[in-house]
């Protein structure tokens, strides 16, 4: 009886998620079909996104700079002329990350009810960064968040990197013992596809996962498995190769350059606080879990991603058309919404019980108000995106 019990109330959990889910997949529907059908207008501020000019770069130009480009040019094809197919595909890309997140956090933690990993899993595809008004006005542009909704190369990117994340665990656990080569390849496939769509992903895993192997190899992990786990991101990095001479051909004038602090500097009124202000939770929690760090080597690799990205975002910028887009900041975004994904779950994990210390449950609150903080601040941008608001909106 009581196991029965525990099945029905799995499945009305279970109903509740998809719900949830699909509520959000029907919502992020309508705003990209109201960003796919916009004009190519700078000064166009109604739902305000780079989509149609991503469409507009296929269908018009045939710039093919991305793998995105051969799917929308499909899909604009069997809608007739639209991009109505390009926003479903946008949807079920964003509802699949959400999922994706859910199958992250089933690797980070013991079993938990369906009904708190959903919620987990929607909260993280939803937070912003910590919003105040001294850091920076806008809402959005003024810091970096790992969440957002109006670059669809970003968007596929992301969900696919969420997968490739998942593989990496998995593969990484094992791999001092064994390989599996299936998970090599697949992992590999997808790496591929991945850098194809955004090499923004493939900028932050590849120095990470370079220092973590060579960390393994001083501490006597065998060469040669080593050498193969490193293998897996050779192929990708021949893509970038071609993205390199697509974007920054001598015929294209763009180029990059050594530049401290001028990304973070373009829409923030204090770049140093806007930062911090972006890292606020993970960065809280920490501080409050500085031994977990050490002890738990995804919640490093996590950080070391983190770490890498900022670097780049820091001292990289573009030169040329795209000196203002902060194209550098992509991958540092992806560990951002990464981090936070771990951060989560290691301050749902260390919840405190009936018998701990009033200290611990102050520090476990304290870590709550900026998480719901800042779920908050993001559940109002999403709304008022809805309402056709441009990303560049003032808090």
């Amino acid at each position: 009886m009581g196991r029965t019990n525990y099945s029905a109330k799995r499945k009305i959990e279970l109903g509740i998620v998809w719900c949830m889910y699909g509520v959000y997949g029907l919502l992020c529907l309508y705003l990209y079909i109201m960003q796919a059908k916009q004009p190519l207008d700078y000064n166009n501020r109604y739902f305000q996104s780079d989509l149609p000019y991503h469409i507009s770069m296929i269908v018009d130009d045939g710039w093919y700079y991305s793998f995105t480009a051969y799917v929308y040019r499909l899909l604009y094809t069997l809608a007739g002329g639209n991009g109505n197919l390009i926003a479903g595909f946008l949807a079920i890309v964003t509802v699949g990350t959400v999922a994706g997140t859910e199958t992250l956090l089933r690797e980070f933690q013991e079993k938990t009810s369906p009904l708190l990993l959903g919620l987990e899993s929607i909260s993280c595809n939803l937070l912003m960064a910590f919003f105040l008004p001294l850091a920076g006005k806008y809402r959005y542009v003024s810091y970096q968040n790992g969440n957002l909704w109006h670059n669809s190369t970003y968007l596929v990117m992301r969900f696919l990197a969420v997968f490739a994340m998942v593989l990496y665990i998995r593969m990484e656990r094992e791999y001092r013992e064994k390989i599996s080569v299936s998970k090599w390849i697949g992992f590999t496939i997808l790496l591929i596809i991945c850098t194809g769509v955004k090499p923004s992903f493939l900028t932050v895993f590849a120095p990470a996962l370079a220092l973590k192997l060579l960390w393994d190899l001083f501490h006597k992990v065998d060469f040669w498995k080593v050498f193969f786990l490193g293998c897996s991101v050779l192929p990708a990095c021949g893509v970038v190769l071609w993205q390199n001479a697509v974007l920054f051909g001598e015929e294209t004038g763009n180029g990059f350059e050594w530049n401290p602090w001028y990304t973070f500097s373009l829409h923030a009124d204090r770049p140093k606080v806007a930062v911090l202000c972006s890292l606020a939770f993970p960065g809280i929690v920490a501080l409050m879990h500085l031994k977990k760090i050490f002890s738990k080597p995804q919640y490093f690799f996590a950080w070391l991603m983190t770490a890498v990205g900022f670097l780049e975002a820091l001292l990289l910028s573009e030169t040329g058309t795209r000196s203002r887009d902060g194209n550098f900041l992509w991958g540092y975004l992806f560990a951002i919404f990464y981090i936070n994904i771990y951060s989560t779950r290691i301050w749902l994990e260390d919840r405190p019980g009936k018998a701990d210390s009033p200290g611990k449950w102050i520090l476990f609150v304290i870590c709550g108000c900026v998480f719901f903080y800042e779920l908050y601040g993001g559940v109002y941008f999403f709304l008022r995106l809805l309402s056709g608001e441009t990303y560049f909106m003032l808090g």
